[in-house]
C-alpha cells in the first residue's frame, strides 16, 4: 500500500504549480531518474457506505464490428458508449460498431442512423479499441438548423484522403469529424446531407478522437456558445510520443473549434478568437490544451462551469483534471502528478523534480493507480481505465448532489469525489468507491449484473442531470433511481459496557489485566488445538446476547511498531469458541489472515471483506500503524449480513455475510498484545 509520508511529498511538490500560457511547443528535456520507480504511487480509493439503485433502463441489438476483429476485446454485445439527450428532449445513444440509435419513452431503442453503412467500405470498428463511430453530439441549436456532429474512423481507400494537417507517420487510421444536417430535426430516422469538418491521420489503431461535445452551461450570447470541443488522442504513439507538447501537431490535445465558422483550414470551421493559442507563432489556434495521451470524457459542473476531463493513463495513473484554456497536462513528460520517462524499461513513475514549477505543468485534481498484480509487466495493460463522468447536480438523488461520479471503465467500480474538493494547486480529492444495489435492496456489483470481468462501463446524464450507466459487455443501460446507505440498520436501545474484570470471559485469564474500563491483553497467545484463529481474546458477559449491534471502542497496539504484523482483533456475533466473527485490525495488510474482516464456522478462519484482492494480494490500507489509541466502530446488520469497520471515523472494510446473526462481542489478538477501553454496544437483545 501507498507510504502516506511520501505521498504528502509528492502531492505538496504538485502543488506548487498552477495552470500556465507559459506551454512548452516542444518536449521538455527529461532528467534521468537516480531513484526506482515508485512501486506504490497512490493512495487507493477508499470504500463508502454509500450505493446506488440501478434499474435497468434499455437493452440494445447485438451489432458486430466490421472486420471480424483480431482483439477479442472488441466482441461485445453492443459496443454502445454513451447516452446524451437531443434538445428537445429525446435520448440518443452511439454504438462504435456504425449506428445511432434514439430511445422512446418506453426504452425501445430504433435506429436512426446508420453511419457504417454510410462510410462504408471504409469505415472500420474491428480494430482498436476506439474505431467505429465513437461519438454524437447535436448542436444546441439543432431543433432550429438540424446540424449535429459525429466522429467515425476510416482505413482502407479512406487513407488516401487528404488530412486537415499532416498525419501521423504511416497512420493506420483516419478520424473524421461529420457535420449532419437533418431536413427534418423532429423526425424519428435520419434524412437530409452531410459533409466532413475535420480529418486527422492517426498512427495506430487507438487514441483517435474520443469526445467531441458542446458545453451545456453555455447560453446564446456567450463566447461558449455552439463552440464545438474535440478531444484527440496520442496516435497511439505510446511513451515514445512527443506529439504532445507540440502546438504545432493536433495530437494529444483539446481542440476547440466553431463548426459554423469559416476561418479555418479550407474554410470548413471556425477558430474562435478567444482560444488560448490564437496568434501565438508556430501554433494551431484549435488547440485549447495539450499534453494527453488518451483524454476520454469530460464534462461541465453546471452549477461552477468548471470541466473536468477523465485521462487514461500509459502504465499507472488514471486522473481526472480540472481543464482550463493554455493548460499542459504534461504527457508524455508526466503521467498524472509524476515525472514519466520516455524509453525507460521500467515502464514507472518517478517523483517531480525539483525545479518542476518552471514547466507549468498541470496536475490532476483527482487520480487513482493501477496496482498490477505481483510480477505483471508493468509495460502491459494491467486491465484499468478511467472513464470521466459528470458533477451530479440532479434533483432526484439528493445524497449524490456535489459529488463527481466516474468509472473504471474495464473492471466496472463506480466511484465519487467531492467536486468541492477537486481544486487545483491543492491536495488531490479523496475518491470513493460506491456500492451497487438492485431495486430490491440486494448489493451486487457491475461486473454481476452484466456477467463478464469486462464491463467497459461508462456514465451517461440526461438534460435534467439525472444519471445513466451504460455497458457494451451486455448492451444494457440502467439508470441511478435511488442510493442506498451500507449497514445503515436499525440496532436497538439495548446498551452494554465493560466496567470491569467481571464483565469478560478471557481464554487465558493469566494473560489479561483490567484497569478501570481498560482490558489489557498484556501476554501473547498461543495457538490452539482446533481450527485456525484468533489465539486469546476475551468475551464480554454484560447483557444479553445481542443481534444487529454498533460496537465502539478506543483500541491500542502494545506491540512494538517495528513488528510488521501487530495485530488486535473485535469479537462481534459470538457464539462459542469456535463459531463468531473478528475484525483483524493490523499494521500489515499483504497477507490472506490480516487486516480484515473473517467467520471462524467450526473450520479455519475464512476472509469475507470486500477490499481483499487474491490476484494482487493485499487488502484494506493498514488498519493501525503506531501505538497511539484509535476509535474503532464495527456495525454488524444481522437481517442483510452487512458489517462494516471504522477506524477514526474512516470506513476500512466491510462485508456482507449471514452466518450468524446473533451472539456476543470481545477483544484480542493472534500473538501480539494491545488493550481496549470505553467498549459500549448499542444492539438489538436477542430477547427483545
Amino acid at each position: 500500500m501507498s507510504n502516506p509520508a511520501r505521498w504528502l511529498v509528492t502531492i505538496a511538490s504538485a502543488a506548487l504549480v498552477a495552470a500556465s500560457l507559459a506551454v512548452p511547443h516542444t518536449a521538455t528535456a527529461q532528467p534521468t531518474p537516480v531513484a526506482d520507480p515508485i512501486q506504490d504511487p497512490l493512495p487507493d480509493p477508499i470504500p463508502s457506505t454509500l450505493g446506488i439503485t440501478v434499474d435497468e433502463f434499455a437493452q440494445f441489438p447485438r451489432t458486430e464490428p466490421v472486420p471480424a476483429p483480431t482483439d477479442q476485446r472488441l466482441m461485445r454485445h453492443a459496443r454502445i458508449n454513451h447516452l446524451g439527450e437531443l434538445p428537445d428532449g429525446r435520448m440518443y445513444v452511439p454504438d462504435l460498431n456504425g449506428k445511432m440509435y434514439l430511445l422512446g419513452d418506453d426504452g425501445v431503442a430504433h435506429l436512426y442512423l446508420d453511419i457504417g453503412a454510410a462510410f462504408a467500405p471504409e469505415f472500420i470498428s474491428g480494430r482498436g479499441l476506439g474505431s467505429g463511430s465513437g461519438f454524437i453530439t447535436f448542436h444546441p441549436d439543432f431543433t432550429r438548423n438540424g446540424k449535429f456532429y459525429t466522429v467515425h474512423t476510416e482505413w482502407g481507400a479512406g487513407l488516401t484522403e487528404p488530412t486537415t494537417y499532416p498525419a501521423q507517420p504511416g497512420a493506420a487510421f483516419h478520424g473524421i469529424i461529420t457535420e449532419w444536417t437533418a431536413t427534418d430535426p423532429s423526425a424519428d430516422t435520419f434524412s437530409g446531407t452531410s459533409r466532413q469538418v475535420l480529418r486527422l491521420g492517426f498512427r495506430s489503431q487507438v487514441h483517435g478522437f474520443q469526445q467531441i461535445d458542446f458545453n451545456p452551461t453555455a447560453r446564446p450570447g456567450d463566447a461558449e456558445y455552439g463552440v464545438l470541443y474535440l478531444a484527440a488522442g496520442d496516435g497511439g504513439l505510446g511513451a515514445s510520443s512527443t506529439d504532445p507538447q507540440n502546438t504545432a501537431t493536433p495530437y494529444g490535445t483539446l481542440l476547440r473549434i466553431d463548426p459554423l465558422g469559416h476561418n479555418g483550414p479550407g474554410g470548413a470551421y471556425g477558430i474562435p478568437a478567444d482560444n488560448p493559442f490564437v496568434g501565438r507563432p508556430g501554433a494551431l489556434g484549435e488547440i485549447y490544451a495539450i499534453g494527453m495521451r488518451d483524454p476520454h470524457r469530460f464534462s461541465w459542473d453546471p452549477a461552477t462551469r468548471r470541466m473536468y476531463l477523465g485521462h487514461i493513463g500509459e502504465h499507472r495513473i488514471e486522473s481526472v483534471y480540472d481543464v482550463r484554456p493554455g493548460d499542459n497536462f504534461g504527457w508524455s513528460e508526466r503521467e498524472g502528478p509524476f515525472l514519466f520517462q520516455r524509453g525507460d524499461a521500467r515502464c514507472g513513475v518517478y517523483p517531480l523534480p525539483s525545479d518542476d514549477a518552471q514547466y507549468g505543468y498541470t496536475y490532476p485534481v483527482a487520480a487513482f493507480d493501477h496496482n498490477p498484480p505481483p510480477g505483471h509487466p508493468l509495460c502491459s495493460d494491467s486491465g484499468h481505465a478511467i472513464s470521466g463522468g459528470f458533477v451530479y447536480r440532479g434533483d432526484d438523488l439528493p445524497h449524490l448532489r456535489g459529488k463527481y461520479l466516474f468509472t473504471d471503465l474495464v473492471d466496472g467500480r463506480i466511484f465519487y469525489t467531492e467536486a468541492s474538493e477537486m481544486r487545483r494547486g491543492r491536495p488531490m480529492a479523496q475518491i470513493y468507491q460506491l456500492m451497487v444495489y438492485t431495486p430490491d435492496g440486494q448489493r451486487t456489483t457491475m461486473r454481476d449484473l452484466v456477467g463478464d470481468d469486462r464491463v467497459d462501463l461508462r456514465i451517461g446524464q440526461d438534460a435534467e442531470g439525472e444519471l445513466y450507466l451504460i455497458a457494451k459487455a451486455n448492451g444494457k443501460i440502467w439508470k441511478v433511481a435511488g442510493t442506498q446507505r451500507f449497514a445503515d440498520c436499525r440496532t436497538g436501545h439495548t446498551r452494554v459496557s465493560a466496567d470491569g474484570p467481571r464483565d469478560w470471559a478471557p481464554v487465558t485469564p493469566a494473560k489479561w489485566r483490567f484497569r478501570g474500563d481498560q482490558a489489557i491483553l498484556a501476554e501473547a497467545g498461543e495457538a490452539r488445538p482446533g481450527p485456525r484463529r484468533p489465539f486469546e481474546y476475551a468475551v464480554l458477559t454484560d447483557g444479553p446476547e445481542l443481534t444487529s449491534a454498533r460496537i465502539s471502542a478506543e483500541v491500542r497496539l502494545d506491540t512494538p511498531v517495528e513488528v510488521s504484523n501487530r495485530d488486535v482483533i473485535v469479537v462481534f456475533g459470538y457464539q462459542s469458541d469456535t463459531r463468531y466473527y473478528y475484525a483483524h485490525l493490523s499494521t500489515d495488510n499483504t497477507i490472506y489472515p490480516h487486516n480484515g474482516i473473517f467467520v471462524v464456522d467450526d473450520a479455519d478462519r475464512l476472509r469475507i471483506d470486500d477490499q481483499w484482492d487474491q490476484t494482487l494480494s493485499y487488502g484494506a490500507a493498514p488498519a493501525i500503524t503506531d501505538a497511539d489509541w484509535h476509535d474503532v466502530a464495527v456495525t454488524h446488520c444481522a437481517d442483510t449480513g452487512e458489517i462494516a469497520v471504522r477506524v477514526d471515523g474512516e470506513l476500512v472494510m466491510t462485508a456482507l455475510d449471514r452466518t450468524f446473526a446473533q451472539g456476543r462481542v470481545g477483544f484480542g489478538s493472534f500473538d501480539n498484545i494491545g488493550r481496549v477501553r470505553d467498549l459500549t454496544v448499542a444492539a438489538t437483545s436477542v430477547r427483545g
